[in-house]
């Protein structure tokens, strides 16, 4: 898988914490959802910055009082079909004020690029390597209308801002 960050090709330094196995020292290190609620308090002593992997299925709720905590969540796509990543990064975002990496993982498609970066992802797993046709997909609409957390203005705003210069 590439990594894509802020429309470009990145290095991933993050480490995948194996189910059961002590966090490597002084990487920083993502580690599964139910581990974090099962062991956070062991967990909170790692001495380098922690990421949280969650699926659509996790609730992003059960961990609004450690939020800060984490450099980055990870969440899975398991199919292209699946939306649930799409209400959680609005709720780490806009509800919880997540203010780390929000990265989009598993089947991720350039035709969803948009998408998720309006929900609040900056950074994507993906298989296609082109990081100029994923920064493409920034610019192919314009106009919303409805608002998210990536703060275009939708087109309400936008015709009263209009108005308002006349």
């Amino acid at each position: 898988m590439v990594l894509i960050r802020d429309g470009a090709i990145a290095t991933d330094e993050w480490v995948r914490a194996a189910e059961g196995k002590a966090l490597p020292a002084g990487a920083p290190t993502i580690v599964p959802f139910a581990r974090w609620l099962s062991d956070s308090s062991t967990l909170r002593g790692h001495s380098a910055p922690l990421g949280l992997y969650m699926t659509g299925a996790d609730d992003p709720e059960a961990i609004a009082a450690d939020v800060g905590r984490f450099a980055l969540i990870a969440i899975e796509f398991p199919v292209f079909t699946d939306g649930r990543g799409y209400s959680t990064a609005r709720i780490l975002r806009e509800r919880l004020g997540f203010q780390g990496e929000l990265r989009a993982v598993g089947n991720v498609l350039r035709d969803q690029f948009l998408f998720l970066h309006r929900c609040g992802f900056d950074a994507f797993e993906v298989a296609e390597t082109d990081a100029a046709a994923w920064h493409a997909a920034l610019a192919e609409f314009r106009v919303w209308y409805q608002p998210t957390g990536d703060s275009r203005a939708p087109a309400l705003v936008l015709r009263h801002r209009a108005q308002a210069a006349e």
